[in-house]
């Protein structure tokens, strides 16, 4: 017969992310800093959880530290464990006050209508909003720094509810003085030998999307500068050194003051998205959901919602 409950584990989740902060730097002395501690206190803690796990899990060379093979098993089920007290505590919260919502939107996106909405039929709930980094949904969701986002694919939608709300042209972005500045409309075929910039700490899909590489036909896209930031993209433009592909911003939604775009067309359409954690049975979650799918979109032409 099976044991009604599980055998109890002494394990501290504080020394877990020790662990995780040392494989991370692969050095104590850096890990140490990073954790605001010292190195023979961050040595007696790696010590403990090594007690409490019952192997080793670090070894030192003198190059650094380095995993154990039991610490190579041990890292992604740490980085798990503390992953899911983060969620466990962040949902207990969040059912204590099932009247705040925070809803998230990235760049050029306008979500006032919905909002708006939301706070007239809710006037006693804390309704926020917050501004996210172009490439930071996904992972404000999960961590539950909000709880609904107003954003653009592609991203992984695995363990999230995403709605498509309406599709975006792809424009092309280019200097003032690009020979292609101020067409009616350009093709691939019109940028075919073109650099397009990639962002080095961009997910690959993402990367892959906005340089659509690759091409139809096969062929790779032209490799441009290898950039930090989206930022750095659109100065490294201005200055003539490369063009990009990107949704229709505005100079009051971001675009860079010495850039252009052009419509892009033969190239499918982006997706604006409502994206909200699976399972979450939040009233207010629903209610901006309702909110965003009856109002935000009417924004661009868009075809019927569908969700996934």
């Amino acid at each position: 017969m099976s044991e009604p409950f599980p055998a109890p584990v002494d394990l501290d989740l504080r020394l877990v992310q020790c662990f995780t902060v040392i494989a991370e730097y692969q050095h104590f002395g850096r890990a140490a800093e990073a954790l605001h501690t010292t190195q023979p206190s961050l040595s007696r803690q790696i010590r403990r959880l090594e007690q409490q796990v019952g192997v080793r899990l670090l070894d030192r060379t003198t190059r650094g530290t380095r995993l154990s093979e039991a610490g190579e098993v041990f890292l992604p089920q740490a980085q798990g464990l503390l992953r899911a007290a983060v969620e466990a505590m962040a949902r207990t919260r969040s059912a204590a006050r099932p009247s705040s919502i925070t809803i998230g939107y990235t760049k050029g996106l306008v979500i006032t209508a919905a909002v708006r909405a939301l706070r007239d039929r809710n006037p006693d709930a804390e309704v926020h909003t917050r501004l996210l980094a172009w490439n930071d949904s996904r992972g404000a969701l999960l961590e539950h720094r909000v709880d609904a986002v107003v954003t653009r694919l592609p991203f992984p939608t695995d363990r999230l509810r995403v709605t498509v709300l309406y599709d975006e042209p792809r424009v092309l972005v280019v200097p003032r003085d690009h020979r292609l500045a101020g067409e009616e409309s350009v093709t691939l075929d019109d940028i075919a030998d073109e650099p397009i910039p990639r962002v080095r700490q961009s997910d690959p899909l993402l990367n892959a999307y906005w340089r659509l590489d690759p091409r139809p036909d096969g062929r790779p896209a032209p490799d441009g500068p290898l950039v930090e930031a989206l930022e750095d993209k659109h100065e490294l433009i201005a200055a003539g050194q490369a063009v990009a592909i990107g949704p229709p911003l505005d100079h009051a939604t971001g675009l860079h003051p010495s850039l252009t775009t052009v419509p892009l067309h033969g190239v499918e359409p982006s997706q604006v998205v409502l994206a909200t954690r699976t399972g979450d049975r939040s009233r207010l979650v629903t209610a901006f959901r309702k909110h965003a799918e009856a109002l935000l979109t009417g924004t661009h032409p868009a075809g019927p919602i569908r969700t996934t």
